[in-house]
C-alpha cells in the first residue's frame, strides 16, 4: 500500500492562494472553538480538540483526495468517543480519560487502515442512509441533553440519555441564573449570526463576548463554572496507553465506520464536477494515517465535518492549502492564546455544542424516507431508539445489521413485470392499461438479479402469472437481462421451472442471458437441447421476431 501524494499540491495554481488562504482563516474562526468545545461531550479537556486541528489535519491534507474538506473531528465522533471512554472504564480523571482517547485513536486508525489493505471501501460505504439518519437523530439527542447541567450551572448526575433528562429536571431548582444566562446569551447570539450573518464565524465571536464577560465582571468568583487551565504550547509526542486496548477496540471499529461514512458524504456533497474523483480507498488511508499519526500527538478520532467544511468550501477554498492554513491558525493558538481560556466559561462552551448538533435533530430526513419507503423510516426510528436506550455502540451494531437487512430485503423481493408491445410499435416495454399481448406469447422481464435466497419466490411468480394469463400463452419469454450471474442452485430452478410449464403445454424461453451467466449455462447438461430447440436468444426484439415468424408459418401450413 503506497502513500497518497497530495495531488493538489503538482500543478497549483498562484491565483488560488489568496482564495485558499482566507477560505483557511474562515474555516479555522469556527473550527478551533467548536472542536475545543467538542472536547468536553467525551469528558476530555478542551486542547485535545484543538489538537485535533493539527497533526490529523495536516495529514489529511497532504494524503487525502477530497480538495475542500475539513478534518477535525465531529459531533458523532466524540459522542461515541466519551461512550468508549466510560464503558472502558477510563473513570473521571483527565488524563486518564486523554491517554485512552489516545489509544482509541490509534486503533480507530489501525481500523481504518486494515479496512483499506483489504479494500472494504464499497462494503463500509454500503450502510443505509436511513441508518444513519436514525444514528444522527439519536447522537443529536443524547449529545443536547448531556450538555444541560453545564447550561444550567447544576452537577452532572446523569449516565445516559434518559438519566440526563431525569437529572435535569429535578434539578432545575438549583439553576445558577448567571451560568444560564451566558448559555442562553450564547445560543441567541449563535443563533441571530447564524441566520442574518452567516459569514461572520458565530463560535468565535461568541467564544471572545464569554471571555470578555468573565474578565470584567470576575465571574468566575461568583460560581460560574469555567474552562480548566490549558497547557500553553503544542502538543508534545506520547505514547497511547495501551492498558484498556482491548475494552477500546469495538469502539474504535465504530468510530472507523462512521468517521469514514460523515468524511465521504461531505467530501462528495463539496466536490466540484473539475475536481478528481473520489477514491474510497486513498481516504480510508488519509484518514487511517491521520487518525493514527494524531494519536501520537494528544488528539482525538478525526473526521470531515459538515459544518467547518461548508465554511470552508463557501469561503472559497480550491485545495487542501486551505486544511494547512487552518492548521497553522490552530498552532497560533495552542502557542499563544491558550491563557485566555482559563476565562472561558463551560456554558459557552456547551451553547457551541447544543448548536452545531441541532443539525442533527430535524427529522426532515426521517419524513422522506416516510413518504418513499415506510420501512426505511421505521430503520431510522429504531436506529435513533437504539441509540437512545441502550447506546451508540450498540446502535451503530444494531443499524450495521439493519442495513444488511434491506439488502436482503431488496434482493429477495426482485419484481417481475409483465412486457408488451405498444401498438404505436417498437421494442416491447412494461405493459400498460390497453396494450395488446402478442397472441400466445407472454413476455416477463426479472427486475432484478437471481440467487439461491430468492430464485424460489422468483418461480412462483412466474408460474402464477402463467396461470392468470387469458388465453393461455405457448411460450413464456423470460428477459433475464438483469441476471448478472447465475449459479446451480438458479439454473436448477430453472430447469424444474421448465418441467412445470411443460405439463402445461408451455414452453420457456429465455432471452439477453448477460455473458458471465450464459457461460455458466454452457456447461449445463441442458444447454445442447436448449440452443438446439431455439429457445435461447441474444434479445427479447430478436426472440419476439422468431416467435412471429414461427407463428406465421404455423398459420400458412394450417
Amino acid at each position: 500500500m503506497r502513500l497518497p501524494r497530495p495531488g493538489w499540491l503538482s500543478g497549483y495554481r498562484r491565483g488560488d492562494l489568496r482564495a485558499d488562504l482566507l477560505a483557511g482563516a474562515a474555516a479555522g474562526a469556527v473550527v478551533i472553538p467548536q472542536a475545543m468545545a467538542y472536547g468536553t461531550v467525551a469528558g476530555l479537556p478542551v486542547q485535545l480538540g484543538l489538537y485535533t486541528c493539527i497533526v490529523p489535519m495536516i495529514i489529511y491534507a497532504m494524503t487525502g483526495g477530497a480538495r475542500r474538506m475539513s478534518v477535525s473531528t465531529t459531533s458523532t465522533i466524540v459522542a461515541l468517543t466519551g461512550v468508549a471512554l466510560t464503558a472502558a472504564g477510563s473513570g473521571d480523571d483527565p488524563a486518564v480519560r486523554a491517554g485512552d482517547a489516545a489509544m482509541l485513536t490509534l486503533l480507530t486508525g489501525a481500523a481504518l487502515l486494515l479496512a483499506r489493505a483489504l479494500r472494504l471501501g464499497f462494503l463500509v460505504e454500503s450502510v443505509n442512509e436511513a441508518v444513519l439518519a436514525g444514528l444522527k437523530l439519536g447522537v443529536g439527542l443524547t449529545i443536547l441533553v448531556a450538555q444541560l447541567p453545564a447550561l444550567l450551572g447544576v452537577p452532572d448526575t446523569g449516565d445516559g440519555f434518559f438519566a440526563d433528562v431525569r437529572g435535569a429536571l429535578t434539578q432545575l431548582g438549583d439553576v445558577d441564573p448567571v451560568t444560564a444566562l451566558i448559555g442562553a446569551g450564547t445560543l441567541v447570539v449563535l443563533g441571530v449570526l447564524a441566520r442574518w450573518a452567516p459569514r461572520v464565524p458565530g463560535p468565535l465571536v461568541t467564544l471572545a463576548g464569554g471571555i470578555l464577560v468573565v474578565a470584567l465582571f470576575h465571574l468566575g468568583d461568583h460560581g460560574v463554572a469555567l474552562v480548566p487551565q490549558v497547557p500553553r504550547g503544542l502538543p508534545a509526542l506520547e505514547v497511547p496507553a495501551v492498558d484498556r486496548a482491548g475494552a477500546l477496540a469495538p469502539y474504535a471499529v465504530a468510530i472507523a465506520l462512521l468517521a469514514f461514512l460523515e468524511s465521504v458524504s461531505v467530501a462528495r456533497l463539496t466536490r466540484e464536477p473539475l475536481d478528481p474523483p473520489l477514491d474510497n480507498d486513498r481516504e480510508l488511508t488519509a484518514l487511517g494515517l491521520a487518525s493514527a499519526g494524531g494519536a501520537f500527538f494528544q488528539s482525538v478520532p478525526p473526521a470531515g465535518g459538515f459544518s467547518q467544511t461548508m465554511v470552508n468550501a463557501r469561503a472559497g477554498a480550491r485545495t487542501q492549502l486551505a486544511g494547512l492554513t487552518t492548521a497553522g491558525l490552530a498552532v497560533v493558538t495552542a502557542i499563544a492564546l491558550t491563557p485566555v481560556f482559563a476565562y472561558v466559561p463551560k456554558a459557552s462552551l456547551a451553547a457551541l455544542v447544543v448548536l452545531a448538533v441541532a443539525g442533527l435533530l430535524g427529522t426532515a430526513e426521517i419524513r422522506r424516507l416516510y413518504r418513499i419507503d415506510r420501512v426505511e423510516a421505521l430503520v431510522a426510528a429504531i436506529t435513533a431508539v437504539v441509540a437512545l436506550v441502550v447506546g451508540l455502540l450498540t446502535a451503530v451494531l444494531a443499524g450495521v445489521l439493519l442495513t444488511y437487512y434491506l439488502v436482503l430485503r431488496a434482493l429477495n423481493r426482485p419484481a417481475v413485470v409483465e412486457l408488451r408491445r405498444p401498438p404505436e410499435g417498437g421494442h416491447p416495454a412494461p405493459a400498460r392499461p390497453g396494450d395488446p399481448p402478442i397472441p400466445g406469447l407472454l413476455i416477463l422481464r426479472i427486475e432484478g438479479g437471481l440467487y439461491t435466497g430468492n430464485v424460489r419466490a422468483v418461480q412462483d411468480q412466474l408460474l402464477a402469472a402463467v396461470e392468470a394469463a387469458a388465453p393461455p400463452p405457448r411460450v413464456l419469454l423470460i428477459d433475464a437481462l438483469a441476471t448478472v450471474d447465475t449459479s446451480v442452485t438458479v439454473m436448477d430452478a430453472f430447469a424444474e421451472t421448465d418441467q412445470r410449464l411443460r405439463r402445461r403445454g408451455v414452453e420457456l424461453w429465455i432471452a439477453s442471458l448477460p455473458t458471465r451467466a450464459l457461460a455458466k449455462v454452457r456447461r449445463t447438461a441442458a444447454w445442447s437441447s436448449w440452443a438446439s430447440s431455439g429457445r435461447l436468444h441474444p434479445t427479447v426484439d430478436a426472440a419476439v421476431a422468431v416467435f412471429e415468424s414461427s407463428a406465421t408459418k404455423g398459420e400458412r401450413h394450417g
